[in-house]
């Protein structure tokens, strides 16, 4: 079943987010958009107009690993899924690879979830298809992007709910759905930055380092960055990081009681293990170090290396210091607010948002659902300089 509606430009109000407002889009006027109602049917036809097909590809998680290319299995026609009334079909541009992929694929995140399950976090792409009652607030042809399971897929279907609108696919605003937001709310609610704070940033100049090293100077802290290269000491550089360590090439705990005796206000840490204990012992009084990963244990079976633990208690007490875990999925509620400022700043060049597409790799750029595969082993190889994003290109074939 089909339906028209008349709009004057994408309308960039999707249930659930009403209060972003991003920078007014020039479009192309498409005169009178079809709203395609696929609640009920399982024809329809895409904004151009040319006919989505009835089989896609899809990476699935079928078997528990954090060996990704061992528990992922690339599903070469699997049908389209249908969206129900209050969901969209988004058509897959560009989706994000996330260290926590693997911990996904090896049932660390829902222990009673068992094979076979969709993997992938976060996608960008366009609406082709959505269910009457999303009709209300979403169009044919727009720009969306969105934080759900499933999204290593060449179409999704997203609760209209939790889509966010945008004012374009473009790779960089990938990197603000899991990265970005992930650094806004942990160092707003944690943190409490403020001017002349010294601040270490571990895996600074991945993608979301990369944001903590920018918020950090935003609040006029002093920031020290951990990288394992010259080429991403000078990316650090050019964001400003008044310090970057190059841990391939000296000794970080020994460059910050060097420089800093006094020790570190605020850590945000990704790495885990010897990273951690190093950290916990470059704490200032009332330092606090937020733990948003430990990436350097996850592809162990345990999916964690051992830390000085027994320890702890003593350092911390001694420095009245603190430790915070941080996962975005308990933060939700704040994240209305940290999608909408990034996305303003971004779109006003306050922000850069770093993405590594591969195109420096030996077999170059991320393109297809294929080179996902690449692209984790890549990460996991500590290659990558900010956001990693596959692209996934759809060729439109139109018939009118």
């Amino acid at each position: 079943m089909s339906f028209l509606r008349t709009k004057a430009g994408f309308r960039l109000l999707g249930q659930g987010w009403q209060h972003i407002n991003p920078k007014p889009v020039i479009c192309h006027s498409f005169g009178a958009r079809p709203i395609v109602d696929m609640s009920y049917s399982h024809h329809f036809v895409d904004f151009h107009g040319s006919s989505i097909p009835s089989s896609m590809k899809k990476l699935v998680v079928t078997e528990l690993s954090p060996n990704f290319k061992k528990a992922v299995t690339l599903i070469p026609d699997a049908p389209v899924p249908v969206p129900g009334d209050g969901d969209l079909l988004i058509r897959n541009r560009f989706v994000g690879v996330n260290a926590s992929d693997i911990n996904f694929s090896s049932g660390r995140y829902a222990i009673s979830t068992k094979p076979p399950f969709d993997a992938g976090f976060e996608g960008i792409g366009e609406v082709v298809g959505l269910g009457l009652s999303a009709s209300k607030t979403y169009a044919i042809g727009q720009p969306v992007a969105y934080m759900a399971n499933g999204s290593f897929a060449e179409y999704t279907v997203v609760p209209a709910k939790v889509a966010i609108p945008v004012p374009f696919v473009k790779p960089e605003i990938l990197t603000l759905l899991v990265s970005g937001t992930t650094t806004y709310i942990s160092l707003k609610e944690m943190g409490q930055l403020s001017e002349g704070k010294k601040v270490l940033v571990t895996a600074a100049a991945g993608g979301t380092g990369q944001f903590a090293v920018q918020i950090a100077k935003q609040a006029k802290c002093y920031v020290i960055g951990t990288c394992s290269s010259d080429e991403k000491a000078g990316f650090l550089k050019s964001l400003n990081c008044d310090l970057p360590i190059n841990y391939k090439t000296e000794n970080v705990g020994s460059v910050i009681k060097k420089r800093f005796p006094e020790g570190v206000d605020v850590v945000y840490e990704s790495i885990g293990g010897e990273m951690f204990d190093m950290s916990v012992n470059c704490l200032a009084l009332k330092g606090r170090l937020i733990i948003i990963g430990f990436i350097s244990g996850y592809q162990s079976s345990k999916g964690i290396l051992p830390v000085k633990t027994s320890s702890l208690p003593a350092v911390l007490l001694r420095k009245s210091a603190s430790i915070h875990g941080f996962l975005l999925f308990h933060y939700l509620s704040e994240y209305r607010e940290a999608i909408t400022s990034l996305l303003k700043q971004y779109q006003t060049g306050e922000l850069v948002c770093e993405v590594d597409n591969g195109d420096q790799t030996p077999e170059g750029r991320f393109v297809g659902l294929e080179s996902v595969f690449r692209a984790v082993d890549y990460m996991y190889m500590g290659k990558n300089i900010g956001k990693i994003v596959v692209e996934l290109p759809h060729p439109v074939n139109s018939k009118l």
